[in-house]
């Protein structure tokens, strides 16, 4: 008792406010050490005061912390506390960034439930795969499933064909080349159309461009069609796409003697 009648009213001891806090009397010791939380004031016997004030500081430290940030980034991020408006500033910035937070987390969250989906569609452990959708996952692309789709070869040979920028761009330029298709066709023009042959033959130089000239690749590629899930939207789109391109792909085919199978024509 005569300890705590040597502390001034609205004072607590590093102990008191540690045991508020929930933290540690050490861990407070390093705050005063680097500077981040200052005693308010010493007492007669040189220990360290506290006031609620301090408190408050404590929370916004202890907040931040919890978001991942360092003890730099707190220190640079704490402006006085004098003034109500001060107060407010202060916490309006921890709310904004405990907002950012969350929707960090629900991202996350997001990535992991899409993940354990495709885990379970594959139906082996396939760790370089689950690399792949992850990084697909951060990149924000919408086409990650289509990953179980393919065979060891072919992620292999997209893994050194594309970087990030220019996978994506590809995935882009496909998809507004599909859009363009079933324009031409729900305007009516038939798929033995000249204009239909145009957009087929950009078709195939997309293909060609994709595979990199190696024609061996074609029969994976149509077997991946083949076993696309056809409840997906894209996957329904891209079936209605095929199929209209088909005649302008053979008639591009026999007119310039090309077998994509085979050997180009004589």
């Amino acid at each position: 008792m005569e300890n705590r009648k040597a502390i001034p009213d609205g004072y607590m001891t590093v102990g008191e406010l540690a045991g508020k806090m929930g933290t540690t009397v050490r861990t407070l010791q390093y705050y005063d050490r680097v500077g981040l939380l200052k005693p308010a004031a010493a007492s007669e016997g040189g220990r360290r005061l506290y006031t609620h004030k301090d408190m408050i500081r404590l929370h916004q430290i202890q907040s931040l912390k919890s978001l991942g940030f360092s003890l730099d980034d707190i220190k640079n991020r704490l402006i006085p506390l004098d003034t109500p408006e001060e107060v407010a500033e202060m916490l309006a910035g921890q709310e904004q960034a405990i907002r950012q937070q969350i929707r960090r987390l629900e991202e996350v969250a997001a990535e992991t439930k899409a993940l354990r989906e495709e885990v379970l569609k594959i139906k082996e452990v396939d760790f370089k795969k689950y690399a792949d959708i992850i990084v697909n996952l951060q990149m924000n692309n919408e086409f990650y499933w289509l990953i179980k789709h393919f065979d060891e070869r072919t992620l292999d040979h997209i893994r050194n064909r594309f970087d990030r920028e220019s996978g994506m761009a590809f995935i882009d330029r496909f998809n507004k080349l599909d859009d363009r298709v079933l324009a031409v066709k729900e305007s009516g023009v038939p798929p033995e159309d000249d204009r239909a042959m145009e957009l087929a033959v950009e078709f195939w130089d997309m293909v060609v461009e994709f595979t990199g000239g190696d024609m061996s690749m074609l029969p994976e590629l149509m077997e991946f069609g083949n076993m696309m899930d056809e409840d997906h939207a894209w996957a329904r789109k891209q079936a209605e796409v095929n199929q209209y391109l088909q005649p302008g792909l053979e008639r591009y085919f026999r007119e310039t003697g090309m077998d994509p199978f085979g050997k180009e024509g004589e």
